[in-house]
């Protein structure tokens, strides 16, 4: 792959945190997460997608795995809110500076309370979008967690 950094390998770069970047071959428009496993070859269980949600305070920032749904009122818990709904895409860019399909938990334009789904805490790895459509960050789930002062929850439907 070639030498190309976003925002996102370079903010890992310079916490000194080992990461593998991926690349896959896209469209225009955003492709769904289990199609993005499915490009890298990788299990979909360990490949998370980034969800950007409004509560009554604040901004949250959700990542679950690509084949889960959130259960909003499982992630309204469990960041202390009554309710929280999805961001309009057309919010996206201007709450995260990220566009859709590329949203990264890393490197948004604020650090807002994220919260993984509690399966992050068991798997070997994790890979999350680098914050631009076609590549993907492969790291260490504890890492990403600290890094994002993120926590751990149940927060999609079935499980």
């Amino acid at each position: 792959m070639a030498e190309f950094k976003t925002n996102v390998m370079r903010i890992l770069d310079k916490e000194g945190v080992e990461y593998t970047a991926h690349e896959y071959q896209h469209g225009k428009e955003a492709v769904d997460g289990v199609s993005v496993a499915k490009l890298l070859g990788q299990n979909p269980e360990y490949v998370f997608k980034t969800l950007v949600t409004k509560g009554s305070k604040d901004y949250y920032v959700f990542v679950v795995p690509v084949a889960d749904e959130l259960d909003l009122k499982k992630c309204a818990k469990s960041v202390g809110e009554k309710s929280v709904e999805m961001i309009h895409v057309k919010d996206i860019t201007k709450v995260t500076g990220y566009v859709r399909g590329g949203c990264s938990p890393i490197g948004m334009k604020k650090q807002y309370k994220t919260t993984f789904h509690i399966t992050a805490q068991d798997i070997p790895q994790i890979i999350v979008s680098a914050g631009k459509i076609g590549y993907q960050i492969d790291l260490n789930p504890a890492e990403l967690i600290r890094l994002t002062d993120g926590q751990c929850a149940d927060i999609v439907k079935g499980h």
